[in-house]
């Protein structure tokens, strides 16, 4: 087996129905923000209100308006 059978193997097993053609899909900025506030809210309870639970629920409110935006305009 050679170092190209290899990669082949691999590259077919995680092959995805995804193109590369410059869209984004809204419900992946949906998926982000809820990870953002899972991050600020896990953050906020170990160091409480610190410069970066501020950054992480700003990121958090700045994806979930991307998602509308691109959802419902």
């Amino acid at each position: 087996m050679t170092i190209n059978d290899i990669v082949r193997t691999r590259s077919m097993k995680y092959y995805l129905k995804m193109g590369i053609d410059g869209v984004i899909e809204p419900i992946y900025f949906l998926i982000t923000s809820f990870g953002f506030a899972i991050l600020s809210f896990i953050n906020y309870r170990k160091s409480g209100k610190t410069l970066e639970t501020i950054y992480l629920s700003i990121l958090t409110v700045f994806f979930i308006v991307c998602f509308i935006i691109l959802n419902f305009y």
